[in-house]
């Protein structure tokens, strides 16, 4: 062994392990990246050229729309380039408000084509939370569907359409088409809720975008409902204040 072999050596021995917070940073980046991949794995193994998948935001929520997502990808096509920059993709759940903000313009760059559709509170009220919710779902996927297209939906099947469909249970986190749908849904919404603070602030939608919070709750027992809240919801927040039907 040479000098500088033996010097080499001799450094890498003296240096010290990195602490473990750096590795484990570095194990969650690693555990990150690989998430994408997996993902788009799932959605080859079906099989079809197109995939599209779709995902809704807001379900839970007690004051604002519900917003279904569907994204299209041409397994054939999609770039290196397009895989790398999804390789943290995963269950919008799962990403911080800023991951989900940078992961959004990524996602409309790399499919074929997307669709959001919204579905208002009065609309959830009259027609029911789940009636809704597989009705938005199925109008996202026909608006990105071409024929072949296999379209893939978190949890469960909507109502039968001209093209094939597969129900995927937890699929936001198998499916790198229902992921991607779920962040385009989870931005839309929140971005519309921050707005819709300004005209309720009350509520501090801008916090909680809609969801059940106890500030929340503490504010509706305070200040009452407002227009965006639903009121088909039976929750305790509305008990409270006799409101529930």
């Amino acid at each position: 062994m040479g000098q500088d072999s033996t010097a080499a050596a001799a450094e890498a021995l003296d240096t010290p392990a990195a602490p473990p917070a750096r590795r484990a940073a570095r194990r969650n980046r690693r555990r990150r990246s690989q998430s994408g991949r997996r993902l788009f794995a799932f959605d080859r193994d079906i099989g079809a050229r197109w995939v599209a998948g779709a995902d809704e935001a807001g379900r839970g929520s007690l004051a604002g729309p519900l917003v279904a997502g569907a994204v299209l990808f041409d397994l054939e096509r999609l770039t290196l380039s397009d895989r790398r920059a999804l390789s943290r993709l995963n269950d919008s759940k799962q990403h911080t408000e800023e991951a989900r903000e940078e992961l959004y313009p990524l996602v409309l760059r790399a499919a074929c084509a997307t669709a959001i559709v919204s579905r208002c509170v009065r609309g959830i009220d009259s027609r029911g939370l789940h009636v809704t919710n597989l009705d938005a779902l199925r109008s996202s996927l026909q608006r990105v569907a071409r024929p072949g297209t296999v379209c893939l939906v978190d949890g469960f099947r909507v109502p039968p359409f001209e093209h094939e469909q597969r129900a995927v249970v937890d699929g936001d986190c198998r499916s790198a088409a229902i992921a991607a749908a779920s962040v385009l849904a989870k931005v839309t919404r929140d971005r519309y809720m921050r707005r819709a603070a300004e005209l309720h602030p009350q509520w501090e939608f801008e916090a909680n975008v809609g969801y059940s919070t106890p500030e929340h709750r503490a504010a509706i027992a305070e200040h009452g409902v407002s227009p965006l809240h639903r009121m088909s919801f039976q929750s305790i927040a509305y008990t409270q204040l006799r409101l529930a039907p």
